[in-house]
């Protein structure tokens, strides 16, 4: 989400050969965002362990940066994924119009990840893009069910799925703190949604995952 979160998220994947990175700048962590300030992500971007850009996009509902400095970092991490070839994990929050205009103008070849998928009236558009749709922990809220619908319709070779940890803690444990370890009660649901056992909706999930961040 910024250089510190990015040193920690290397050091990490360099101890566990389970574990990768993602590395960007958050759209919330934005502000004053220059020319310069790519080179850094660039750079962790080489990494053997980094697989992909981002966090990276817009997000108008916190507005704790300026729209237009998370415009230019969004346009920045777009041009880095295009020039390494690597896939771009989008966060966006009520700014779904933005956002999809941006990666229609500026991400094209390039693997879009929609991370913590919430906008399940533009699913179509995104499928129509080829943008892999990441379900998080919201996805098992009773209330749901427009996430719950657009998660039986998202096409078996463009479904992931993830926690938002430490935010988003899937049912039955919501109200606590949420750990990457509980992908499994997500991805549960979203196996029952689709009609499909845990373990085919477990083994599809690594298929894309692997083919997507290339491990």
């Amino acid at each position: 989400m910024d250089e510190e979160t990015i040193a920690a998220a290397l050091a990490l994947a360099e101890e566990y050969d389970e574990i990768y990175a993602i590395v960007g700048r958050h759209p919330n962590s934005a502000e004053g965002f220059g020319d310069a300030d790519i080179e850094p992500i660039a750079r962790a971007a080489r990494h053997p362990k980094a697989v992909a850009i981002g966090e990276t996009g817009l997000d108008y509902f916190r507005d704790y940066a300026p729209r237009e400095d998370q415009a230019l970092a969004f346009q920045a991490h777009m041009a880095l994924a295009r020039e390494l070839e690597m896939p771009l994990v989008i966060h966006t929050r009520a700014a779904e119009d933005d956002t999809l205009a941006a990666l229609e103008a500026g991400a094209e070849d390039v693997t879009v990840v929609m991370h913590c998928f919430s906008m399940p009236d533009r699913l179509e558009q995104c499928v129509e893009r080829g943008y892999m749709c990441s379900f998080a922990g919201n996805v098992t809220y009773q209330k749901a069910a427009d996430l719950q619908d657009a998660a039986t319709r998202v096409p078996d070779h463009l479904l992931l799925v993830e926690t938002d940890a430490p935010f988003l803690t899937p049912e039955p444990l919501r109200g606590k703190p949420n750990t990457p370890a509980n992908v499994e009660h997500t991805a549960r649901r979203v196996a029952e949604l689709r009609g499909v056992s845990y373990e085919e909706l477990e083994a599809l999930v690594e298929r894309n995952a692997a083919r997507v961040f290339g491990w």
